[in-house]
């Protein structure tokens, strides 16, 4: 099947699968499988060789990012990205956590309804939108330093979140408009 680049022209049966286009450089690793710990410490092993990092700071970053994996699979993420934004610093890689947030049924939230809910449980902590992509209808929450996109999956069977932190650049940063672009490679198979 093509897909679309009309949102107007959106498939109306749920889905089998997605596909979304990373750039090669980021390292992925799949949440959905028991392996993920051993494909985290792989990345985590590259960047200290990369960087000369102390067992300190090695450790420190095994640390921050098994909590974010850990917590994504727990919470049914499927993929977690990493891109490391620095050469030389010891820094907190941008990621990127992709999940899947069914709302079969009576739990479904339109885009609109569910972006009023996002928006009152964030506050002035983060802007909410409702915007178009070739995907379909997404809500975009944005903060300094994380861009959220909950895609609506077709068939009003719920939707799929891309959550990107960029915590050296800011999302206002070439690295926030990659995420922007990676949002907008999201297809239905």
């Amino acid at each position: 099947m093509t897909a679309s680049t009309d949102p107007s022209a959106a498939r109306t049966e749920p889905p089998e699968d997605y596909r979304l286009l990373v750039p090669r450089d980021w390292f992925r690793i799949d949440l959905t499988l028991d392996r993920w710990r051993s494909q985290l410490k792989t990345f985590v092993d590259q960047q200290a060789v990369k960087r000369s990092m102390s067992a300190e700071a090695r450790q420190s970053l095994w640390s921050t990012l098994r909590n974010t994996a850990e917590s994504g699979a727990s919470h049914g993420s499927l993929e977690l990205f990493l891109k490391s934004e620095t050469t030389t610093v010891v820094s907190t890689p941008a990621t990127l956590l992709v999940s899947l947030l069914p709302m079969p049924g009576d739990l479904y939230a339109a885009p609109r309804d569910f972006a009023s809910t996002l928006a009152e449980r964030k506050g002035d902590k983060a802007e909410v939108a409702v915007i178009s992509l070739p995907a379909g209808e997404t809500i975009r929450v944005t903060t300094a330093t994380t861009i959220d996109l909950y895609v609506q999956v077709p068939g009003e069977m719920g939707y799929l979140l891309l959550a990107f932190s960029v915590p050296i650049s800011g999302i206002k940063s070439p690295m926030g408009e990659l995420c922007e672009a990676i949002a907008h490679s999201v297809r239905w198979l």
